[in-house]
């Protein structure tokens, strides 16, 4: 059986955040600088997400769904051009995969026949938030009231 997370993390938010890039470079005028600093990548990375040397994935592009996934995609860019987090909107384009079907399509065209594993998701309240007595910074507070 493979995860859900497997295909995702290997086809979807590659794609997803190379297509995310393109879109806010081209679309919305963002420097590659910016678009690194949202990401948490460097400049040289974006620049190969633009040039299509990362990210891109033939098995999206043949399925039925291609059009759609891009739609998401541009739809997520200017969300995130208009202040919204990355993880925010690739965590959107993930949904979209398993609400439309394009998940089970990744299997079948990956060419697996097996079970689909079940998908658990991982609402911020299931994140356990680190403790470190040695950090410098001030404690924080996590959404779910934890403090850390």
């Amino acid at each position: 059986m493979k995860l859900p997370c497997e295909l995702i993390v290997n086809h979807i938010l590659p794609t997803a955040r190379g297509a995310l890039a393109k879109e806010l470079v081209n679309r919305h005028n963002m420097t590659q600088v910016q678009v690194a600093n949202l990401f948490g990548v460097t400049s040289a990375a974006v620049s190969q997400y633009l040039k299509g040397f990362r990210g891109g994935n033939d098995i999206i592009d043949r399925s039925e769904y291609r059009n759609d996934f891009y739609k998401v995609i541009s739809e997520m860019a200017d969300r995130v051009h208009e202040g919204e987090e990355v993880t925010e909107a690739l965590c959107g384009i993930c949904h979209y995969v398993k609400d439309s079907g394009l998940l089970r399509a990744l299997y079948i065209l990956e060419g697996y026949d097996g079970e689909i594993g079940v998908c658990m998701e991982c609402p911020d309240l299931a994140i356990v938030y680190p403790r470190d007595a040695s950090r410098s910074s001030p404690q924080g507070t996590a959404p779910d009231g934890h403090v850390y």
